[in-house]
């Protein structure tokens, strides 16, 4: 009977509790209510941040209760009066929420969020000791054999409960006025007295980085929940100044602390499979924040969904809607790159492009800051970082770099403070730090920066291309060499770059040595990186000179990773696309690893590769390519399939292959039909 929700399957301060079915039985119910009363007198060992009067008051009372359930459960209750049963049942409702909000009390991470719902925390406990006043109040003790000694409890119990007077801490009280006061210090550009925000946190026994990355999490997840939910716009505004506040207070006031949480220490394990894990915050469309399906640039070089922007311009707006210049003219030029790597995206993913709006909202959310406080302390703390990337020593700047990673791993507006703040130019000074992990760090944080379009500009206006490839190529940990073709890849967003990386001689090499001794991660980071530069025609002659497709043709015939076979032919598919690359593929007799992979490959994503790796042959090769598909009896009854099951793209293009091939039978048939009467006319003539 008893189903308590796990605390973080739940909103927090949320209690789903179920008043018992009238026809329960007595036994059942008061077996329930013994395992609550044991659930919740376990609180008394608990450390309590804040409530601490309240919950000891609550959880003594309940525990004198519990005897009482004990006793009488030593006796035949199947005549119970209904009058007690209908007391247990709300006592029962009762001590539910009483448990949810222990647990949200002593929860992990909740503790500065607790503490700014005082006063409503107060009233939940006020209302339930009430409410077990006034279950006491019709339950006839006199009819229950129990003993006198427990009787008496009982109506002191009730007594006690009718006169509770549940308030808010003086001590707590202090405290909140005083985060209170931060924050409006925050909020007005003030950087706060750290000695006071300190008091606070020994308040709370926040004294350590992991206590305080703790709080950050849990805030965002319950920014999350209100984005999903969309629910309290003020509880929503709370959460994101709160967590702005907390994340000052981890890079600043903990810089000297050790990290002791495992979770961190992932935070550069990047894992970026081409076109499978791209972040949807890249697809997104800054008007409407929606996936791109018909990405165009404006003369300003943004770049914005044509169905959004068209609705922009013809309100009579002539301005870009993100930078605020003047556009200089109104002309919108389709962004095909953008478009393919959004098409690609959705396919691996499964995903109708009609839904993908739904995926990763929160990311999106992240353009701004949420409120007024949140942005002044992020900008606060990017200073702070900054400065001590410019003059702080080795520890220091190494510490600054971990931080940076970590406040731009998910937030748009966070790394555009960086970024105003100037993170870039040091971070790349660090890139040739002899220490590996400052190392690893500097460039994680560039990966995150390079995901924004400000930060791809200073980075590239401060050559740091250069510096990127050249830890790809040198880095002192496989991570950092990792990291350094994920960084790659977002740069390589546009042609420009992708002009670049073709003409910096040390990139595509750097990238396929990757591909041939990299971890498996390495070679994924690697392969996306390596597609987007190839996504520039002129780049694929570099590639071909340096032996892609034999190295790609192993990889798809002898890797036992799907997604790096799926990866393998993405690039493969980009290269076939011009003549050189076909004829590359057709002398490296890759042409029957591609057929054989079409009609073995349980993967949507590559089969849709081979049969846009088999059209490009057939259009650039023509009757060499054809020739050999038309002689596989088999390979028909595979495209036909995936003209229906396909994807739109892959649908259209294996229709194309089928006609091509249809063609060319039909053309062969006429050209012997035509021999044949040739040759009876000789031979009738010879006669």
């Amino acid at each position: 009977m008893l189903k308590i929700l796990d605390q973080n399957s739940r909103r927090i301060l949320k209690f789903p509790a179920v008043l018992p079915s009238q026809d329960v039985n007595p036994a059942t119910l008061l077996r329930s209510l013994t395992s609550l009363s044991l659930s919740i007198t376990g609180y008394q060992s608990e450390f309590f941040s804040t409530q601490r009067r309240n919950a000891r008051e609550s959880i003594r009372q309940v525990s004198v209760l519990s005897m009482l359930f004990t006793e009488i459960m030593e006796h035949d209750v199947s005549g119970l009066p209904d009058s007690a049963v209908l007391c247990f049942s709300e006592l029962h409702h009762s001590f539910q929420k009483l448990l949810y909000l222990l647990e949200d009390c002593t929860r992990s991470g909740a503790r500065v969020w607790i503490l700014m719902k005082s006063y409503f925390v107060a009233t939940q406990f006020l209302s339930l000791i009430r409410a077990i006043a006034t279950a006491l109040d019709i339950l006839p003790v006199n009819s229950i054999k129990v003993s006198t000694e427990i009787k008496e409890l009982v109506a002191m119990v009730a007594k006690q409960a009718t006169k509770a007077k549940m308030e808010v801490d003086p001590d707590d009280d202090y405290a909140m006025k005083r985060v209170m006061m931060i924050l409006n210090q925050f909020e007005n550009r003030f950087e706060p007295d750290p000695i006071m925000i300190k008091r606070v946190l020994y308040h709370l026994r926040i004294d350590s980085w992991s206590e305080c990355h703790k709080e950050i999490r849990f805030l965002d997840e319950q920014i999350s929940l209100e984005l999903l939910e969309n629910n309290n716009e003020r509880e929503l505004h709370m959460f994101h100044t709160l967590a702005g506040f907390m994340r000052y207070c981890r890079g600043v006031l903990f810089e000297n602390c050790s990290l002791d949480c495992n979770d961190e220490q992932s935070v550069g394990r990047t894992n970026l499979e081409i076109l499978s894990c791209l972040n949807p915050e890249d697809f997104r469309c800054p008007i409407s924040l929606e996936l791109m399906t018909d990405p165009v640039t404006v003369s300003t070089g943004q770049t914005y969904d044509r169905v959004s922007i068209e609705k922009w311009l013809k309100s009579g707006n002539l301005i870009c809607p993100k930078t605020g210049e003047k556009l200089a003219t109104t002309e919108l030029v389709p962004n095909l790159n953008l478009r393919k790597v959004i098409q690609q995206y959705c396919i691996d993913h499964g995903v109708p492009i009609s839904n993908f709006h739904s995926q990763s909202r929160d990311i999106s959310s992240t353009i701004l800051p949420g409120s007024p406080a949140c942005a002044e302390s992020i900008k606060f703390l990017s200073e702070y970082l900054v400065r001590r990337l410019r003059n702080g020593s080795d520890k220091q700047k190494n510490r600054s770099g971990f931080e940076i990673r970590l406040l731009a791993k998910s937030n748009i507006y966070n790394r555009f403070c960086l970024i105003e703040a100037g993170a870039i130019p040091p971070l790349l000074t660090l890139l040739s730090s002899p220490d590996p992990t400052t190392q690893e760090n500097a460039i994680a944080g560039l990966l995150k920066l390079s995901k924004h379009s400000n930060g791809k500009k200073v980075i590239i206006n401060h050559k740091g291309l250069h510096s990127v490839i050249n830890v790809l190529k040198t880095g002192l940990k496989q991570e950092s060499k990792q990291i350094a073709s994920a960084t790659i890849f977002y740069l390589s967003s546009s042609q420009t770059t992708q002009t670049l990386l073709g003409e910096i001689p040390d990139a595509i090499p750097a990238l396929i040595e990757q591909i041939k001794t990299g971890s498996s991660c390495g070679k994924k980071n690697s392969l996306a990186a390596l597609f987007g530069i190839l996504l520039h025609p002129r780049n694929h002659q570099p590639a071909l000179s340096s032996g892609i497709i034999p190295l790609l043709s192993n990889l798809i015939s002898t890797s036992e990773k799907p997604e790096i076979i799926t990866d393998s032919l993405a690039v493969v598919s980009t290269l076939a696309e011009s003549f050189d690359g076909s004829d590359a593929i057709m002398k490296a007799s890759s042409l029957p690893l591609i057929i054989k992979t079409l009609q073995t490959s349980s993967s949507r994503a590559a089969k849709e590769y081979c049969v846009s790796i088999l059209l490009a042959l057939c259009n650039n090769l023509g009757d060499e390519v054809v020739a050999v598909l038309s002689n596989n009896t088999n390979l028909i009854g595979f495209l036909y399939a995936l003209s229906t099951t396909g994807g739109s793209q892959a649908a259209k293009k294996a229709r194309s292959l089928i006609r091509i091939m249809h063609r060319y039978h039909e053309t062969n048939r006429s050209g012997l039909m035509a021999n044949w009467d040739s040759s009876r006319i000789a031979a009738v003539g010879s006669c």
